[in-house]
């Protein structure tokens, strides 16, 4: 089969936003790519769309078992596993005083877990191929700074970046790389969103709210998907070999570090 000979990689979350974005670009850079989304129907639909190399499957990151079952039938699918980008992610709005155990272990399920199973899963199998690996993570400009009602969304962040060195540190030995992008401001459905409810709480348009926060952005402008699936495209190449325990920043020039 044609496609056994192009390298594979996992995008978690890829139906839509940023997801979809990244998907697409590693489609355009030869590879093959397995969407891990809770929701099936934008998966397959993306699949569909751009052919055999992409097939779609109905994940839950926060899920151990599920997310094992998932990594061994993409390697059975395709025969083995090269890149593994941990790209799903939640975002909730919470004042910090009032947030509940539940709401932050919600997030904590998804932001944290769902990228500690996809390192140790990709890691495992980097090693039973005897083949080093590139493992991606998304953290977020939340994961340097906080905004007003983000706490806990950017302390999974932070938890991002800590991971991503950890795994970096254990990992290199065996040839495997883990770095993590850290997006600002993009034009994604669960940014609109987040834009929607902060109108209502501003009582603002949605045009002067996106007008404000490009303001803060040195290019004088949101992201959009594809800006961040470019840095993404590059991690995932072999021009990335020798980076190691970084977090990239895409923000158009607001954290600087």
């Amino acid at each position: 089969m044609e496609n056994m000979n192009k390298k594979v990689a996992i995008v978690t979350g890829g139906g839509k936003g940023i997801g979809e974005a990244i998907v697409r670009q590693l489609v355009l850079d030869g590879m093959c790519v397995a969407i891990a989304e809770i929701d099936l129907d934008c998966a397959k639909k993306l699949a569909d769309e751009l052919g055999e190399q992409v097939k779609a499957y109905q994940v839950d990151v926060a899920d151990f078992e599920g997310m094992t079952k998932f990594v061994d039938q993409v390697v059975t699918d395709f025969g083995r596993l090269d890149v593994m980008i941990n790209n799903a992610g939640l975002s909730k709005e919470y004042d910090l005083i009032d947030m509940t155990g539940d709401q932050m272990d919600q997030l904590y399920n998804v932001n944290i877990k769902g990228v500690l199973y996809g390192i140790q899963l990709a890691a495992k199998q980097y090693i039973k191929q005897g083949t080093s690996g590139k493992i991606i993570n998304a953290s977020s400009i939340g994961g340097y700074r906080v905004q007003p009602k983000h706490a806990g969304y950017s302390a999974t962040k932070f938890a991002v970046r800590s991971l991503t060195q950890a795994a970096a540190r254990e990992l290199g030995q065996y040839g495997i790389t883990t770095n993590c992008y850290c997006p600002g401001y993009v034009m994604t459905p669960m940014m609109e969103s987040i834009i929607e409810n902060m109108c209502q709480q501003m009582n603002i348009t949605k045009e002067q709210l996106i007008a404000s926060r490009a303001s803060e952005v040195a290019l004088g402008r949101p992201a959009y998907p594809e800006d961040i699936a470019n840095v993404v495209s590059f991690m995932a190449s072999d021009k990335s070999d020798y980076m190691n325990g970084q977090a990239i920043i895409v923000d158009g020039g607001t954290v600087y570090k």
